[in-house]
């Protein structure tokens, strides 16, 4: 059960290594490509491991079973997931901060805001200063110094707010639509099936989620920007973000969300399906090889 997830080694990785250049410009990648792996791989062993649980009476699940496991699953994932997004977003703020000083002419260095002190030394944003490369690590060592552990787990809320629905959405989805594909009951979907099935699931909770990681985003971003908002906490941040920007504010990169995670968990399935963990342990052939 645990074994088939080990397939997110290399389907994550793969998939996030291509699509982060895309959309983040390099910044954060690295930390998706060594976060991104043990944090899917927590999601979906957790999510069999409630699913066999709960399915225990050999009468099967019900949607709201489904729902329950999903629901297990993601608060189970926010270990890996809060600490990786942090790291991640402060590597993009540390880019985007950059290039704002960088060009003094739309964006004069005496209106960017006051750089949070924690990670002054790590970002090095002085106005008018030649930037220096800086790594997750330094921000990880930075938030540990000063802040201790709860550095890390900041946004751990709206983290949650974010990856509890997604999976409640997601799994429970995934499985009704795999159903569909499936000649009988005692049959597995084939696996393009799988592949369709995990895209579909994976953009629907994407964008059905998109309002809660705008929300979580805008509150791990440490440092801001010229006329950029602070904020105190959840409904705050959803209070600003509502009054000033209107609801389209919360859709910003739902698109873009949408086609990382479709494919994403489109390949997740059909390894899964394949038996591709299994397989590297050498438990079991490919499946599309036994056939």
């Amino acid at each position: 059960m645990v074994v088939g997830n080990v397939c997110l080694l290399i389907c994550d990785q793969l998939w996030c290594g291509f699509l982060n250049p895309l959309f983040v410009c390099l910044l954060g990648a690295a930390v998706n490509l060594t976060l991104v792996t043990p944090e899917k791989a927590i999601k979906l062993a957790a999510n069999d491991f409630f699913r066999y649980h709960l399915s225990k009476d050999g009468r099967g699940l019900t949607v709201f079973k489904e729902m329950l496991a999903g629901c297990a699953a993601g608060m189970c994932q926010v270990v890996i997931t809060t600490p990786m997004e942090m790291l991640k977003i402060q590597l993009q703020d540390a880019g985007r901060l950059a290039a704002q000083q960088r060009k003094p002419g739309i964006i004069p260095p005496n209106r960017l805001a006051t750089t949070n002190a924690v990670l002054s030394r790590s970002y090095n944003v002085v106005p008018n200063a030649s930037p220096r490369a800086i790594s997750a690590t330094q921000i990880a060592r930075e938030l540990l110094h000063t802040q201790g552990i709860q550095g890390l787990y900041k946004g751990l809320g709206a983290t949650l707010l974010r990856d509890v629905p997604f999976s409640i959405i997601y799994f429970p989805l995934f499985a009704n639509l795999n159903k569909l594909g499936k000649a009988s009951p005692d049959d597995a979907a084939p696996f393009y099936w799988s592949f369709i099935s995990g895209c579909v699931a994976g953009s629907t909770a994407a964008v059905a989620v998109n309002p809660c990681d705008v929300v979580k985003t805008r509150l791990q971003s440490l440092s801001k920007g010229a006329n950029e908002e602070t904020y105190s906490g959840i409904i705050d941040c959803f209070s600003k973000i509502w009054k000033r920007e209107g609801p389209s504010a919360f859709l910003k990169g739902a698109g873009c969300r949408a086609l990382v995670i479709a494919p994403l968990f489109g390949i997740v399935q059909v390894m899964y399906f394949v038996g591709v963990g299994e397989f590297i342990l050498s438990q079991s052939p490919l499946k599309l090889i036994s056939d």
